[in-house]
């Protein structure tokens, strides 16, 4: 069958648009369509719904049952003895939080939360990697399934722990270290240092607090050397003391106070261009930067 030229589509065409036309006028749809079209265009909306701004101050907020019923807790025992702590709140938390993670039951850590103590003691300024932690007299041991899953990881450790854990200042994992040997973490003694965490020999604050990945990873340094060294400070007291300018902190809290951008993961492109860590790096790239405003 041979392709139609311009005229013949034309005409084809234009055939059946009037045959289309002649089959609407014998059904009456021209006349329908007109007519629909006239009432559609007299007809005008009546019933408008106006717009009213909300006013959503008279609302009060809706909570929760179990929001409310600690409101009323907490009214009742503000009328006790100003010694006495306020019930605290039942929030909702995860196995992790509930220490079913580190082989304690949820009643001692229930129990634990009420009773601990943080506060370094008035007397000794203890290190920051051997936090004071009182329990109220609770004897708490880790299982012996857990204590071998907290070695898993010697670098960050594997055992997350809101009561023990101790955070690190770059990664901020506050979790039981993964060093077998640390009296701390696998015994819970509150009177040894967590081997497995860096303390500064200036500051003792929770600045110079690094696990063992994170020391590695940004700044280069070993773990057990850095443990050997008595002396050994944080990058913070390092710049502050002025022994080296540009060995910052290159934690993502400590950068965005310098107004510049968190790095990331920078530890591939550091070595990839031949720095050892990536406070090598930054150290580089501040020195440069330096020499070419001065």
């Amino acid at each position: 069958m041979g392709r139609l030229g311009t005229s013949d589509y034309e005409d084809l065409r234009n055939a059946r648009i009037l045959e289309n036309q002649a089959r609407m006028a014998s059904l009456g749809l021209h006349k329908t369509a007109s007519e629909l079209r006239s009432i559609a265009s007299s007809v005008k909306p009546t019933n408008l719904r106006k717009h009213s701004k909300k006013d959503y101050t008279l609302t009060p907020l809706r909570r929760s049952d179990r929001l409310k019923h600690s409101d009323h807790r907490l009214k009742h025992s503000s009328t006790a003895t100003a010694n006495k702590r306020p019930n605290r709140v039942s929030l909702r938390r995860s196995d992790r939080l509930r220490g079913k993670e580190g082989g304690v039951s949820e009643e001692s850590v229930e129990e634990s939360e009420e009773s601990y103590v943080t506060t370094p003691s008035s007397e000794e300024r203890r290190p920051a990697n051997m936090p004071l932690v009182k329990l109220g007299g609770l004897e708490i041991q880790l299982s012996p399934e857990y204590s071998a899953q907290r070695c898993n990881s010697k670098g960050r450790g594997s055992l997350y722990d809101p009561v023990y854990g101790i955070c690190c200042h770059f990664c901020r994992q506050k979790k039981l270290c993964g060093e077998e040997d640390c009296k701390r973490c696998s015994d819970l003694d509150m009177d040894e240092p967590c081997i497995g965490k860096t303390d500064c020999s200036a500051c003792h604050s929770s600045n110079g607090v690094l696990c063992r990945a994170c020391l590695m990873v940004r700044y280069g340094e070993e773990m057990d050397e850095v443990r050997k060294d008595k002396e050994w400070m944080c990058p913070h007291c390092v710049e502050e003391k002025g022994i080296n300018p540009y060995w910052i902190c290159n934690s993502s809290l400590c950068l965005r106070k310098r107004k510049m951008a968190p790095t990331g993961i920078a530890i591939f492109r550091a070595r990839e261009m031949g720095y050892k860590s990536v406070a090598h790096l930054l150290m580089d790239e501040l020195q440069r930067t330096n020499k070419v405003i001065a």
